[in-house]
């Protein structure tokens, strides 16, 4: 019997098997709310808000090890301005953020929040950053690591360093440390103090990641950058190339000589001029793949060729408009699925104008091509 990780290394090998990996990534809290309501006993034991091994729709099993990226200590969530439709408050990561309350689920919100403040200003701000950053720290690590590890041996699914959205990456720190405009012009204002930032958390990933990785390999670990938009990258090539390009090349190169298999980078929005720089240093894998911004894996296959895995790729908005709109969507990738080195997904979680019932077909024709049923879309 193939098991969850022969099949998954399988697809990344381009090898034949006896299907392709089923992954999904997870859903809106306003999602679950309406599911809760449309099919309350077929939801019942589903894993929230993230996907992990749901048996009702399929999922094939990952593990992840929950190693902590994140500031020890956070900044005190403080409260600073409240009414009856809004918030105003300083997050654990020292942003200041104004948040509408309608529609506000468990936490999660149904727009963005308007961002008034972040904690870097100028370079002598970021030693408060880095104090809170340092590596290795015991409480990063489960209490029962060892355990775990021990366990992680003998596993038959893939694992992965870190959850979901554990790792955030270079850019996407920078913009949590300093706000999208400011860092947009502190690549020319503040060159030396974004050389620091870059060298700093690419040594802190590393050193944070050694002690997992002396001990057991793993099959993937994952960047989050979001760094592009709908019309391209949210900084140049050059850039790029100039700041965050020779630590990212060095921390694949730590990764990959201690037992991680593959090198993933999530971002949302068009990244495609910076994918040339990204597999140059040894990126093996990109998603979600956002379709709204006019990309799609098919292209991106035929661009940069099988040495770019793609994970991803599934239009969400398709998924809304019913089964005959998922069934034409799903069809385009018939050709990725029979080669392999792609894994479909809905491109980023599942919003909450996705019925349960349209979630369900999606799954069930999804789960048809993945098996070669090809047919059974028609």
């Amino acid at each position: 019997m193939t098991t969850d990780l022969q099949r998954f290394l399988d697809c990344m090998e381009y090898r034949t098997s006896d299907r392709r990996p089923n992954h999904e990534l997870g859903v809106w809290p306003q999602t679950i709310v309406r599911w809760q309501q449309e099919a309350p006993e077929a939801i019942a034991g589903f894993t929230w808000n993230w996907f992990w091994a749901e048996d009702g729709i399929a999922l094939d099993r990952r593990d992840y090890i929950p190693v902590h990226y994140g500031f020890i200590p956070p900044f005190e969530h403080t409260m600073i301005e409240e009414t009856s439709e809004y918030e105003v408050f300083r997050d654990s990561l020292g942003i200041v953020r104004k948040a509408l309350k309608a529609g506000t689920v468990g936490g999660g919100r149904m727009c963005m929040d308007q961002y008034l403040e972040h904690p870097v200003k100028t370079p002598a701000d970021f030693l408060d950053i880095k104090r809170r950053l340092v590596a290795a720290l015991p409480e990063r690590y489960p209490a029962d690591l060892d355990a775990r590890v021990e366990a992680w041996k003998h596993r038959d699914c893939p694992l992965a360093l870190g959850v979901n959205c554990a790792a955030n990456g270079f850019y996407w720190r920078a913009r949590e440390f300093m706000g999208t405009e400011e860092l947009s012009v502190a690549w020319y204002d503040y060159p030396d103090l974004m050389h620091e930032m870059m060298e700093f958390f690419a040594d802190f990933i590393i050193e944070t990641s050694r002690p997992v990785l002396e001990r057991l390999s793993v099959e993937y670990f994952t960047l989050n950058e979001d760094l592009a938009m709908k019309s391209g990258p949210l900084l140049s090539p050059a850039a790029y190339r100039r700041f965050i390009f020779p630590h990212l090349r060095r921390m694949v190169e730590f990764m990959k000589g201690n037992g991680v298999r593959y090198f993933a980078v999530d971002t949302d929005g068009n990244p495609t001029p910076l994918i040339p720089l990204m597999m140059d240093a040894g990126v093996d894998v990109i998603w979600p793949i956002e379709r709204a911004s006019e990309v799609g894996p098919v292209e991106w296959r035929a661009r940069f060729g099988k040495g770019l895995r793609l994970w991803g790729g599934v239009d969400k908005r398709e998924i809304a408009r019913g089964p005959e709109a998922i069934r034409t969507h799903l069809r385009e990738f018939i050709p990725l699925i029979e080669e392999g080195g792609f894994i479909p997904t809905v491109d980023h979680t599942v919003p909450p104008d996705t019925s349960w019932d349209n979630f369900r077909y999606y799954m069930d024709a999804k789960t048809a091509l993945l098996e070669g049923r090809f047919g059974e879309l028609e």
